[in-house]
């Protein structure tokens, strides 16, 4: 007996370390390769079909990119394309603009068709109810009344459609407002701090409005509230004021959502620019309801670049994804998902896909909750790189398949990151933890 060692027992006794049980999640048990699952525990995975509808040139032409890519046409192609990437999540945007015809009137006649087809395919949506754009009939984002009408509009969705769980009220709620009212690129065109103000806090209040009326109807809906992650740098000796207030900016939309005070320059920016002490105070009251999922936007271009002269330059991943998330991460303590990223060239997109994993990879193994990522979108875009602004009916190649639905080598890439990684959890170790479907309930943040 003394001459043999334990391990010589051990494989005498159980085999040549085959052991009973090990299939269960120990060494023998799956690593989370092969295509994502049906299943709540799962990682999630995701496209998007771009949705965007704001108006230019004064309110006279609709950039609707349903109708430009072609969706409205082969939308029934478009889901089972999703199904054929193996993804079983997908962000998707019905037409708030011509659904919401006028108070308390709807036009369901598309939006009934494509959520039936979604429902049938076993499709997950996160479901994005303002992109960009309003009804005519509200004009803008200047409008006191957006709030409670826009409320409305969601209650009338959640009625419709009960078996949704996932929604995005309003999406990029910073992005909508310095385009549309700081920029001067749509819908009010403005180039005004006030304007900007506005805009910002009635898309808050109107994301916060319909939170409240989705939970009143679905207590445990998951609202993944998708924001541009956003970061400029200066190549200055001595730091701008500008540039350091708009630093402090990007996080404003947040900050009103999730109630968290923000520095006393930018209260007293808002203060300056047009929101009452007492609308302050209802943003501060609290967290909207239901569980809350903080979606990070990272495209390169969201970071740039203010050299000496005052010109501004794109520059390209210089922080990425993974850095200024954190920023984002350790400012709110929310469960974090990558909720769009692209590039405009078509051969570097593989090499990106890549590289926003490498982002997430890390960013989970540093003990953040990423729940999830998305490649946006699923087919190709109109304009982009004008942001809208101009009609050139210019090709964006950032799609995983073409116009025609022809797959870019994007899709492949993302092919093979699902078959490497598509059964891993929603968090490390995430079997051991409830997936309930019960009321949400709990607010405290340790």
């Amino acid at each position: 007996m003394a001459n043999k060692g334990f391990l010589d027992i051990i494989k005498k006794k159980y085999g040549d370390g085959n052991y009973d049980g090990d299939q269960f999640g120990g060494a023998g048990g799956h690593d989370g390769s092969g295509p994502p699952q049906d299943n709540p525990a799962n990682f999630m995975f995701a496209t998007g079909i771009e949705c965007s509808y704001p108006t230019i040139q004064k309110g006279k032409v609709r950039r609707d990119q349903l109708r430009e890519c072609g969706h409205y046409d082969r939308w029934k192609e478009d889901l089972g394309l999703v199904k054929e990437m193996g993804l079983n999540v997908l962000r998707y945007g019905l037409p708030y603009y011509s659904i919401h015809q006028a108070p308390g009137k709807f036009d369901w006649s598309f939006a009934d068709e494509v959520m039936r087809e979604i429902k049938r395919l076993k499709i997950t949506p996160i479901l994005d109810l303002m992109h960009f754009g309003v009804p005519d009939w509200i004009e803008n984002f200047q409008n006191p009344e957006l709030p409670i009408h826009f409320a409305d509009y969601a209650a009338a969705v959640a009625d419709r459609y009960p078996w949704v769980r996932f929604y995005t009220p309003v999406n990029e709620i910073y992005v909508t407002a310095r385009i549309s009212a700081k920029d001067g690129v749509w819908n009010e065109q403005l180039k005004t701090d006030k304007g900007f103000v506005t805009a910002l806090k009635h898309c808050a209040a109107a994301s916060i409005m319909a939170n409240q009326q989705i939970a009143k109807r679905r207590n445990d809906c998951v609202i993944v509230q998708s924001e541009s992650a956003e970061f400029t740098h200066e190549l200055y000796a001595k730091p701008s004021p500008q540039v350091a207030l708009e630093n402090e900016l990007r996080f404003l939309s947040l900050d009103l959502l999730y109630a968290n005070p923000p520095s006393a320059t930018v209260g007293m920016y808002l203060l300056d620019n047009g929101m009452s002490r007492e609308e302050y105070n209802w943003f501060m009251a609290g967290k909207p309801p239901g569980y809350q999922i903080m979606g990070n936007d990272y495209y390169g271009r969201n970071e740039r670049i203010r050299l000496a002269d005052g010109s501004i330059q794109t520059s390209m991943d210089v922080l990425g994804w993974y850095e200024i998330t954190k920023d984002y991460y350790e400012r709110y303590r929310m469960p974090v998902m990558h909720t769009e990223t692209n590039v405009f060239e078509a051969d570097q997109a593989p090499i990106w896909l890549y590289k926003q994993w490498v982002g997430v990879m890390k960013m989970r193994r540093d003990g953040v909750p990423v729940l999830g990522f998305t490649w946006y979108s699923l087919i190709d875009q109109i304009d982009w790189d004008s942001q809208l602004g101009e009609l050139n009916n210019h090709v964006n190649e950032c799609g995983l398949f073409d116009l025609d639905r022809k797959p870019r080598p994007v899709a492949e890439a993302y092919k093979s990151l699902l078959n490497e990684f598509g059964q891993i959890t929603v968090v490390p170790y995430g079997e051991v933890l409830e997936l309930t479907d019960r009321p949400a309930r709990l607010k405290v943040q340790v």
